[in-house]
């Protein structure tokens, strides 16, 4: 692009971004329509609308989704399935004081769900009693251990059909690994890396699941699987790092044992982590990013939470990847009751875009009840959406069901629903598990201050399809706006916002949003 030509660009582009900002001053999502354009687009399909966008400046999805930092919403198999479908979840810090190594379990589960090439695969040594590798796999949740002498050199391969009808109990204690295991001559092995294409060929040649890879002194360097290989194919949209594992995030916290619970997630080889504390803009987060700073570096570090211009441009300074923008706009929170502070969400996301501008990416934290909001807090601001309750009581939240008496009103008869709980993680009670105050009596919790509120949901079924429905509707969105990607669709906003945004008087809201 010629010079001229930038700066026109450049100018109408802070023309829009004031125009924007003037038009949502007090506003939030419900406030708002979006008007129709001419559509370029013939199929309104996610597989071919290109959704990209950035988590954090060195992280990139291809879905704009996150799962929340909750402890009733995100553990292992929330955020699998979301790094599965183009997202990322963060895990929860809901963890006792200085009860690290759960929190660490549940990174390492989510790091090894899925490889490219398993480079440090399960192993066990070949005079090892076989019950001691059935515990083994059993406990790490495989089918398969490589089996290695005192110098890493592969011996032989243990799966499930090698100790298939053996019992656990008598029977595995009369063998070792070496009398079950399937030895090393009669593997298929290579030596040296290779690319998947040719470990797909070369598995398909040679009819085998399992390839181990050597180098030339016959150590152990690595383990391809047929499965890890399928779910390349089959999920072509998963968020992966360089080594084809699912990216995840995780939550610490501004106090208290963060470095020490950051330097184990970093060893357990998170992608990034989020210091979440109610009031981003604070002295307590000044001191915790520049000690976090000094210790790790560039690792990859999003902060939050903040809703105003001078709460973004404070973080910005201090270094951060990215940035969660919302003061009390969530299911579970309570702030605004309490306390009457914080910023509508639509005004936080364009005022903190503006502050920062587009080096920054922006998470939208909150606010987001109907699959439409998310597509005003993507064009106004945000490059992804952290949700929380969207996800509440699905199969993959944490907790346990418990089903509660309900009187249906037409029948007036009393049926047994079952029920997940989702809470805030400002709650009295999430605040007792994570600070281990159980017996505290009423006036110290009273005295914690607690900004958020536990609830029951209905339990249902997969986020999968949650996710799958919300795709399809931002993929309806742009082509309603005009556009052929989400880029795009955001470029074309707010260059003109005017053109897009149409305020809502309260009837022309209730016909809109109220159902």
């Amino acid at each position: 692009m010629a010079p001229r030509a930038r700066r026109q660009n450049g100018s109408a582009s802070r023309r829009g971004w004031r125009q924007l900002e003037a038009l949502v001053q007090g506003c939030t999502f419900d406030d708002f329509l979006l008007a129709p354009q001419f559509s370029m687009l013939d199929r309104r399909d996610p597989a071919s609308i290109d959704l990209s966008c950035r988590f954090s400046e060195h992280i990139v999805l291809r879905r704009p989704i996150v799962s929340a930092n909750m402890d009733t919403v995100t553990r292992a198999p929330m955020a699998t399935l979301q790094a599965e479908e183009g997202g990322l979840g963060i895990i929860d810090r809901g963890f006792r004081t200085g009860d690290i190594e759960p929190q660490v379990r549940e990174v390492q589960a989510v790091k090894r769900t899925q490889h490219l090439v398993i480079a440090d695969p399960w192993t066990i040594g070949p005079e090892a009693a076989l019950a001691e590798a059935l515990a083994v796999m059993d406990r790490r949740g495989v089918g398969t251990l490589v089996v290695v002498d005192a110098a890493r050199r592969l011996v032989g391969l243990l799966t499930q059909r090698d100790v298939r009808f053996i019992d656990q109990g008598r029977q595995a204690a009369r063998f070792t690994v070496a009398q079950r295991m399937t030895p090393r001559e009669r593997l298929v092995l290579h030596q040296g890396r290779l690319s998947m294409a040719a470990a797909e060929r070369l598995m398909v040649e040679r009819k085998v699941k399992k390839l181990p890879l050597v180098n030339r002194a016959g150590r152990l360097i690595g383990l391809i699987t047929a499965k890890d290989l399928l779910h390349q194919k089959r999920l072509p949209f998963a968020s992966r790092d360089g080594q084809g594992r699912l990216l995840v995030g995780a939550a610490i916290g501004a106090t208290g044992d963060y470095l020490e619970r950051a330097a184990e997630l970093v060893k357990a080889e998170v992608d990034v982590l989020v210091i979440d504390i109610a009031h981003g803009h604070s002295v307590v987060m000044q001191k915790a990013l520049e000690a976090f700073r000094a210790r790790f570096g560039d690792v990859e570090v999003v902060a939050g939470n903040v809703a105003t211009a001078d709460g973004a441009r404070f973080l910005a300074r201090l270094g951060v990847n990215g940035i969660k923008v919302g003061i009390g706009p969530g299911g579970g929170c309570t702030t605004r009751l309490t306390t009457s502070f914080g910023v509508p969400q639509l005004q936080a996301l364009v005022e903190c875009r503006r502050a920062v501008g587009d080096r920054i990416p922006l998470i939208a934290d909150g606010g987001i009840r109907r699959d439409g909001a998310i597509v005003l807090a993507l064009v106004c601001g945000g490059d992804t959406v952290m949700l929380g309750s969207a996800f509440a009581g699905t199969q993959e939240t944490p907790g346990d069901v418990i089903h509660k008496s309900v009187l249906l009103p037409e029948s007036q008869k009393v049926v047994k629903v079952p029920f997940k709980v989702l809470r805030g993680m400002a709650s009295i009670q999430a605040i007792k598990d994570r600070l281990d105050v159980e017996d505290d009596d009423e006036v110290d919790l009273e005295a914690l201050g607690a900004e958020g509120m536990e609830v029951s949901v209905p339990a249902r079924g997969s986020a999968r399809s949650i996710i799958g429905d919300m795709m399809k509707h931002l993929c309806s969105a742009i082509s309603y706006g005009g556009a052929s990607s989400l880029d795009e669709f955001k470029e074309r906003v707010r260059r003109d916002p005017n053109r897009y945004l149409i305020p809502l008087s309260a009837s022309s809201r209730r016909e809109s949003y109220e159902r």
